[in-house]
């Protein structure tokens, strides 16, 4: 990703702008102006002021508002959890270290063992948060970002995780008939600039397994293996066979090999190479990632260990489970992702409003 390209927008605009003009489209547009994605970004409380910007963060804006009404109404609790932390919260490498007075700290990369303990620990069985994630991937992608918001989620079940999986299909439903239904004029500001189809997706939600899925690319003829996470351009060739095969742009898809997810992921009782895990995609790009949780010590401890974890580490986290812990589960949503993929937009950077990446701290 070049930050001094010139939006697909602005460019398009420029091109209308300058044959309105009599200008020739395919040359200099005359005496029209073109702007990088750079300038923009530097210059972003004057970027903001468009229309299709506009659009874009009160949509934004609608995507949080719905996710809490939908949430608040089903029972969850809010939540805030700690963002400054003392070990990586997902396991990784991939964090952003800083000195906590004598001691060293790391900026949270999710909510994650903050929330299992809420739901799972704790009493309230159903808990949600939005708050800011911090992901130190060195990553210039359309689609990644250093800091992005996270909308997270989650519940304790009676007697199997897709009841969670129930309550996320209920969740985005509601979300997307929500902007559909209250953000109309939003949307057609943002399509005047940056034209795109309607997202098509069903109520219930389609569901496949992880074994579908590959086997689905396997008879397109892309090469895939059981037991590893699918690249981001087989995510979206998938993407356009189910959309082709379901006439849906947004689906889950269930039980990931296990080897391919973090520590705390429960496995799967029938094969213990799969997992109890999931992801949710929108026109074949990922936006939620989640999973049932293991909530025995001992099997955490055993998972740990095999993912090179120093139990030391999340003691604390461990010994939440020791007293006592429901079956649960849960997943985290990107929004700025969900705000991009829903617009048919083409970088992320469109939907956060000042982005973080590794080669851009200010404004």
């Amino acid at each position: 990703e070049n930050e001094n390209d010139v939006d697909d927008g602005v460019a398009a605009g420029a091109a209308a702008a300058a044959t309105e003009n009599g200008d020739d489209a395919n040359g200099d547009a005359g005496s029209v102006p073109t702007v990088s994605r750079a300038v923009r970004l530097n210059y972003r409380w004057i970027d903001l002021r468009t229309r299709a910007n506009q659009g874009i963060f009160r949509i934004s804006s609608g995507v949080c508002q719905l996710f809490r009404e939908y949430l608040s109404s089903q029972g969850f609790v809010e939540i805030h959890t700690p963002k400054i932390i003392g070990g990586a919260s997902e396991g990784g490498a991939d964090v952003f270290q800083l000195k906590y007075f004598e001691n060293d700290a790391c900026l949270a990369q999710s909510p994650q063992l903050y929330k299992q303990m809420c739901a799972a620990c704790s009493g309230f069985e159903r808990v949600m948060e939005i708050g800011p994630v911090f992901r130190a991937e060195n990553s210039n992608t359309n689609r990644h970002l250093c800091e992005f918001t996270g909308l997270d989620m989650e519940m304790t079940f009676q007697e199997h995780y897709y009841e969670v999986l129930e309550v996320f299909s209920n969740l985005f439903c509601y979300i997307f008939d929500g902007l559909n239904e209250r953000y109309r004029d939003e949307i057609e500001a943002v399509r005047s600039q940056y034209p795109f189809e309607d997202l098509k997706y069903k109520n219930p939600s389609l569901r496949i397994t992880f074994q579908e899925g590959m086997a689905l690319l396997r008879e397109a003829g892309y090469e895939v293996d059981d037991n590893e996470d699918p690249t981001t351009e087989q995510e979206k060739a998938l993407g356009r066979i189910v959309k082709e095969k379901y006439d849906t742009d947004f689906y889950m898809m269930d039980k990931y090999p296990l080897a391919a997810r973090p520590f705390y992921t429960m496995p799967c009782p029938m094969n213990p190479a799969h997992s109890n895990s999931y992801d949710f995609f929108i026109r074949g790009q990922e936006i939620l990632s989640g999973a049932q949780r293991i909530h025995e010590p001992e099997l955490l401890v055993e998972r740990a260990n095999a993912h090179e974890i120093p139990v030391d580490s999340i003691k604390s986290y461990i010994d939440a489970f020791r007293h006592g812990a429901l079956p649960h589960g849960g997943g985290g949503i990107g929004l700025e992702r969900v705000v991009m993929l829903f617009l048919g937009l083409t970088n992320v950077r469109k939907t956060s409003l000042f982005p973080r990446t590794p080669n851009r701290l200010a404004p």
